[in-house]
């Protein structure tokens, strides 16, 4: 595995070069956030901040470096608050939202979060607030770090999927409702020896996507936790 960009010396920058690291990174996830993973590159990146090749990598060396980075920065974003304000039930229902939000902003960020391991900064604050909320809940040993990572697991997976809607929408110049208005009536012509998924159909016929995900993401995170609160009282 090749060393990651938060376990090396970081070499400084000549005294005459302006470009900062932070500036690198802030543009590099407003990139991702427009074009995607496809999109960014080292050479359209220095255009974008009219820079030359050569102060990029001063900060950065490689493409994997500077999604390392990206992806610290947005752990940053992602809430986890102090069980002892919280409690761990609230606490853990607000990092689930806080971290869906998080890749509803950044869509690119499901295809790239496991990708690598997570080192950073940002990364070791999270994950140490997260095992502090899951110890609070009563969880001991390593099924303080299972019941964290089965949180995770249900966020990311979940709100991969949206993200793909969106994205997928965004690219055709729909609206998430008109693309999946789209895909029910393209549905109802393969249905007809179907009557559970004709059911199905018409309990989303009518309804927007926001809602349908936001009940559907809410649902899924209080079983999750349910199902953790029954692990706890066994």
């Amino acid at each position: 595995m090749k060393e990651s960009i938060w376990t090396r010396s970081r070499a400084a920058a000549p005294a005459r070069e302006t470009l900062s690291r932070e500036q690198i990174v802030q543009a590099a996830i407003a990139t991702l956030d427009e074009e995607g993973v496809a999109g960014l590159s080292m050479r359209k990146l220095a255009a974008k901040l009219g820079a030359g090749a050569t102060s990029l990598y001063w900060h950065v060396q490689t493409k994997d470096d500077l999604i390392e980075l990206v992806i610290d920065e947005v752990y940053g974003e992602v809430d986890v608050p102090d069980p002892d304000l919280a409690g761990w039930r609230s606490g853990a229902l607000l990092f689930g939202h806080s971290l869906r939000a998080a890749v509803l902003r950044h869509p690119w960020l499901a295809e790239v979060i496991y990708s690598r391991p997570s080192l950073g900064p940002n990364a070791m604050s999270l994950g140490g607030r997260g095992i502090a909320l899951f110890r609070a809940a009563g969880f001991t040993g390593r099924d303080i770090d299972h019941a964290m990572s089965s949180v995770m697991s249900y966020v990311l997976g979940s709100v991969s999927a949206e993200a793909a809607v969106r994205t997928e929408a965004r690219k055709r110049g729909d609206s998430v409702d008109d693309w999946a208005g789209e895909v029910l009536e393209q549905t109802r012509t393969v249905i007809a020896d179907h009557p559970e998924m004709r059911e199905s159909v018409e309990r989303y016929t009518g309804r927007d996507m926001a809602s349908i995900y936001n009940e559907s993401f809410a649902f899924g995170l209080d079983t999750v936790l349910e199902g953790l609160e029954a692990r706890l009282r066994k």
